[in-house]
């Protein structure tokens, strides 16, 4: 990887670290019972995954498969409460266990039925312990998902935050980005959030699509800002291998487009703050007067993080795991059979994952931290690693500072607004080298 300041700024979108593709095969398979024996169990966070989609966006390289033969969803809820069952059985029953998050994401959470999202409640709630009523509950949805039955159990339910995947109101735009999709079925859709009467609406808008310019950026910012938003997200397009998208076009290795993306970036962002938003990360932009939420992304990203179904992880402070990742259609298809397939007893143990020592905690500290807008505070680091953030990481801090990226008040690092515009740099270059090489190592499937 470049270090080099005429570096792409689109390197990787850093949402977890270590990243999926450095995890391997656990081969002493850890029991759950041991890995969460010393672990602080009072403020946990659950994931629930439904890896299953309407369609498959031509820039999406999840773990979701497009439908469901008949009865497969049923046998992933079978699967998924199983699971349940034996996790929250390692997890022990002293009273210590309680959730302070929970998140429902995928794939597509609402590609299952209603009564299919209750009874997915139903094990958040019975088989886990978790209160959806008492924490925040934040939900996955598309356009054609959002039905006014599903929204309605999923408002009755506690969901406080529900993000809606629109990627752009021009229809041209989504169909360029392989999403298809009319800007009526996707207003219809915000109409039915709405009237569920869900505190928090996020909207995912992308920018960077084929033919899109800055007066049609503006034209579905402005379309999305209509809706008054809690949330915003706003995404670069990136074009990955095994994506519909990275089959048509290649890989986004690209100096213009690069220019193109930076320039629709700031636009979006100097738009947004202009209408009342304000700046949480490179992506998240949250309405002034909206009602607080949990932390970025569910919370979810922090130790004490369980995870249940076949493309969630989980994470310790030691250890993060999950089950095996793929983006291919048909390697994703074999690993959901073997899921649904799987006794109780098969979820008992950890099998794919990667170890976090000392060096990969800080990283992941520093990389939670930096990318937001909050920036790290110096206290706060040193009293979780007894010294300064310079000791461990001072050359790449140097070099963020060099290139205008870092300021550093004595109290706070934060990421200047041009170091905000190039977090999906930033983030990459502080991945350790085995972190790195591991990435590097994983065969694609």
């Amino acid at each position: 990887m470049t270090t080099a300041t005429t570096a792409s700024p689109y390197q990787s979108y850093v949402y977890a670290y270590p990243h999926k593709t450095a995890y391997r095969r656990l081969p002493d398979r850890p029991a759950l019972r041991d890995l969460w024996a010393d672990e602080p169990k009072d403020a946990l966070s659950l994931y629930l995954h439904i890896p299953f989609c309407e369609v498959r966006c031509g820039f999406c390289n999840l773990f979701t498969r497009i439908g469901a033969p008949d009865g497969l969803t049923g046998a992933y809820l079978d699967a998924l409460e199983r699971q349940a069952r034996t996790v929250r059985e390692a997890l022990g029953d002293d009273g210590r266990v309680r959730f302070a998050t929970a998140a429902f994401g995928g794939g597509t959470p609402t590609f299952l039925t209603a009564a299919e999202l209750s009874r997915l409640c139903d094990i958040a709630e019975h088989r886990m312990g978790a209160d959806l009523k008492a924490v925040p509950l934040s939900v996955e949805a598309s356009p054609a998902t959002a039905t006014a039955d599903r929204l309605t159990v999923l408002a009755e339910r506690g969901t406080t935050r529900l993000s809606l995947g629109v990627q752009s109101f021009v229809d041209s735009e989504a169909r360029a980005a392989v999403r298809p999709q009319r800007r009526a079925d996707v207003e219809a859709a915000l109409s039915r959030v709405r009237e569920a009467g869900i505190p928090v609406l996020n909207i995912d808008l992308i920018y960077g699509i084929d033919g899109q310019t800055e007066q049609t950026w503006l034209r579905s910012l402005d379309a999305a800002l209509a809706w008054r938003p809690e949330e915003l997200y706003l995404y670069p397009l990136y074009v990955r291998p095994l994506t519909g998208l990275g089959r048509r076009t290649g890989t986004d290795d690209d100096p213009q487009w690069d220019e193109q993306r930076l320039r629709l970036y700031r636009t979006g962002r100097d738009h947004l703050r202009a209408h009342g938003y304000t700046q949480q990360s490179m992506r998240m932009f949250r309405r002034a007067d909206a009602p607080p939420q949990s932390a970025d992304d569910y919370a979810c990203q922090t130790d004490g993080m369980i995870g249940l179904g076949c493309g969630a992880r989980s994470y310790t402070a030691d250890l993060h795991y999950s089950f095996d990742y793929a983006v291919d259609m048909h390697e994703i298809r074999g690993i959901i059979d073997d899921y649904v397939s799987r006794p109780a007893g098969d979820f008992a143990r950890a099998e794919i994952g990667r170890r976090v020592d000392g060096d990969e905690a800080r990283r992941r500290h520093l990389l939670q931290s930096l990318l937001q807008a909050d920036g790290l505070r110096h206290d706060a680091y040193r009293a979780r690693f007894n010294t300064a953030p310079a000791a461990h990481f001072g050359a790449e801090l140097d070099r963020f500072a060099d290139r205008g990226w870092l300021a550093d008040d004595g109290t706070v690092l934060r990421l200047t607004p041009e170091g905000l515009a190039h977090s999906d740099a930033i983030g990459p270059e502080l991945f350790s080298p085995a972190v790195r090489a591991a990435m590097a190592g994983y065969e694609r499937k």
